[in-house]
């Protein structure tokens, strides 16, 4: 029994690893593509600021992986930073899901009212708070040092499981909207990145929330249920990294071979978008 699980867990090990070891060429390419020679609006900002977000994530992973393999040893700090990007992600996701939903939901009041740099400023107040969001329950819990304050980190952990909650929760109920807006009240064209938000959404739902419950339970489910943890963490690996594969997919045309520049700026360059009239509207000006 002991040597099954043995097993188990070293397959599940090197699959999460190859899995982000792909993440991290496939959101690579995205930074490189979409950071120096796709023009960028506001929502390919998200874009770039997510794919970010998910290297960060699985680098650290890939990182701390090596060194769990070859020194043996495990900590609680490799967890704690590595969910830094994972946490990142989520709320770079909810913030662009909430966006296009309003801008198909509410057209006129957001290009009139939506000030220019607008996702610069959310991305970079998305990345400047999700530090201490993170790292105030794990240093209030013991995880970044020795010693517990219980009455703290009960408060901290708390807020911070609601957080992640409410996250998930606005991203899941911004793609709902978002779907059924398109779907059955709406006679504009589907937006630009329908596709790539409602792929994000639904990888959300089925990959990152047992993550996100493993970071809220962590000591009872590594009592209780000892195989939950790497399967969590295989599961955030692979939302992380499909990412690419939405965005390949939605840009790509069927029949043709095209530069992967070419594939990607259909899918993610936004220098223009539709405005409520038809016409065509500079991202510059919104």
């Amino acid at each position: 029994m002991f040597g099954l699980w043995t097993t188990f867990t070293s397959v599940v090990f090197y699959l999460t690893l190859a899995v982000s070891l792909g993440g991290l060429v496939g959101n690579g390419l995205v930074l490189w593509h979409l950071g120096f020679h796709i023009k960028k609006g506001p929502f390919s900002v998200y874009v770039l600021h997510l794919a970010a977000a998910d290297c960060l994530f699985l680098c650290c992973h890939v990182a701390f992986s090596i060194v769990q393999a070859a020194l043996g040893s495990q900590n609680t700090l490799y967890f704690v930073i590595t969910f830094i990007g994972f946490a990142t992600g989520l709320w770079l996701l909810a913030s662009f899901s909430l966006e296009l939903c309003l801008s198909e939901v509410f057209p006129t009041c957001y290009q009139s009212c939506r000030p220019r740099h607008t996702s610069g400023v959310v991305c970079g107040l998305i990345w400047a708070l999700s530090l201490p969001a993170v790292l105030l329950p794990a240093h209030a819990c013991g995880q970044l040092r020795a010693g517990t304050r219980p009455l703290a980190c009960l408060r901290y952990h708390a807020a911070s499981i609601t957080w992640l909650l409410a996250l998930a929760c606005v991203a899941c109920v911004a793609g709902l909207v978002l779907l059924i807006w398109v779907a059955c009240c709406s006679r504009r064209p589907r937006p630009k990145f329908y596709s790539v938000v409602l792929g994000s959404v639904l990888l959300l739902f089925v990959c990152s929330l047992p993550y996100v419950l493993y970071w809220s339970l962590r000591p009872l489910l590594n009592f209780l249920l000892p195989i939950f943890a790497p399967l969590a963490t295989l599961l955030a690996c692979v939302q992380a990294s499909s990412k690419t594969l939405i965005y390949f997919t939605s840009g790509r045309q069927p029949g043709k071979r095209e530069p992967m520049r070419a594939v990607l700026q259909r899918a993610l360059g936004d220098g223009a978008q539709q405005g409520v009239g038809g016409l065509s509207l500079p991202m510059s000006a919104i």
